[in-house]
C-alpha cells in the first residue's frame, strides 16, 4: 500500500521540529518570567498560582484546536492541521481557507473528502499558512496604537458607567460623536463575528449549489450538526449564567463543537439513510 502523502514521515519530522520550537519558546519565556518575578520579590505561591491559572485558561483554546484538527483531518490528514493550529490560527479561518483553496483547485466537496491531489494539498497548505502570516506582518505596525485606543475606550466606558444620570443625559444630547472609538469597539467585533458565522451557516444549508456535487455539506446531517452546536452552546451559556459558573463560559463554544461532532457521528452510523439526504442550493 503506497504511503499517504498527507501523513508522510517528512511531514511529521517538519511538524515535530515546529512544535518543539514552539514548546521551547514557551519554556524559555516561562523560565524568564519566573526569574523576573523572583527578582521583583513576588511570592512563590503567587507565581505558581499564576502558572496554574494560565495553564487552565488554555484548556478552552486547546479544545477548540482539537475540534478543528478533527474537522480538517479527513481532508488534509493529521499533520498539516496539527502544525497549523499549534502555531497560530483558529477554526473560523482554517476551515474557510482550506475550503476555498480546495474549491480553487476544482474540489467542490471542500473538506468533506480526502484530498487526493498533491498539487491541491500543497496549495491548501501554502494558502492556509501565508494567509494567516499576513496578520503577523501588520501586527507590529498597528498593535500598539490599537492597544492604546482599546485601553482609552475601556477607561471612557467605565467613566460613562460611573457618571451621574444628568451627565449621561447631557452627553447623549451632544450626539454620538463623543463616543468615538468606544462606540466603534462596542459594535464592530460582534458584527464581524456574526458575519463569519453567517457565512458558515449559509454554506451548511445551501452547500455548493451544484446538483452534480455530492457531500458538499448541503443536507440533513449538516443541519443536524449545526442545530446541535447552537442548542448545546445556548444551554451551556444559560447554565453558566444561571448558576454563575464563570469557569464554564470559555468552554461553551468548544464543547458545543465537540457535542455537534459526536451527534453527527451517531446520526451517520445509526440512520445513514436519513443523514445522507441532501439538497442543492
Amino acid at each position: 500500500m503506497p504511503e499517504d502523502f498527507r501523513s508522510s514521515i517528512v511531514l511529521y519530522l517538519i511538524a515535530g521540529a515546529v512544535i518543539l520550537f514552539v514548546l521551547g519558546q514557551s519554556v524559555f519565556f516561562l523560565v524568564k518570567s519566573w526569574k523576573h518575578g523572583k527578582e521583583l520579590g513576588i511570592d512563590k505561591s503567587k507565581l505558581k498560582n499564576a502558572i496554574t491559572s494560565s495553564a487552565l485558561f488554555t484548556l478552552p483554546s486547546a479544545l477548540s484546536v482539537l475540534a478543528t484538527v478533527i474537522a480538517l483531518a479527513p481532508a488534509l490528514g493529521l499533520v498539516i492541521p496539527w502544525v497549523r493550529l499549534s502555531v497560530i490560527g483558529n477554526i473560523t479561518y482554517e476551515t474557510f481557507a482550506a475550503t476555498e483553496a480546495l474549491k480553487a483547485f476544482g474540489v467542490e466537496t471542500g473538506i468533506t473528502e480526502a484530498v487526493t491531489s498533491k498539487e491541491a494539498f500543497a496549495g491548501v497548505a501554502w494558502i492556509m499558512t501565508l494567509g494567516i502570516c499576513f496578520s503577523l506582518v501588520i501586527l507590529p505596525f498597528v498593535a500598539k496604537p490599537l492597544h492604546k485606543k482599546f485601553l482609552n475606550a475601556g477607561k471612557k466606558k467605565n467613566a460613562d458607567e460611573n457618571a451621574s444620570t444628568e451627565e449621561t443625559a447631557e452627553a447623549s444630547t451632544n450626539g454620538k460623536k463623543k463616543r468615538g472609538f468606544a462606540g466603534f469597539v462596542d459594535y464592530v467585533t460582534p458584527a464581524l463575528f456574526i458575519g463569519l458565522i453567517g457565512a458558515f451557516v449559509t454554506n451548511s444549508i445551501l452547500g455548493s449549489g451544484k446538483a452534480d456535487v455530492n457531500l458538499d455539506g448541503a443536507g440533513v446531517l449538516s443541519v443536524i450538526t449545526l442545530a446541535t452546536a447552537i442548542v448545546v452552546s445556548i444551554l451551556l451559556e444559560l447554565l453558566s449564567r444561571k448558576l454563575r459558573l464563570t469557569w464554564l463560559e470559555p468552554f461553551v463554544m468548544p464543547l458545543g463543537m465537540i457535542a455537534a461532532m459526536a451527534v453527527a457521528i451517531v446520526v451517520y452510523n445509526v440512520a445513514p439513510e436519513i443523514a445522507l439526504i441532501e439538497w442543492r442550493g
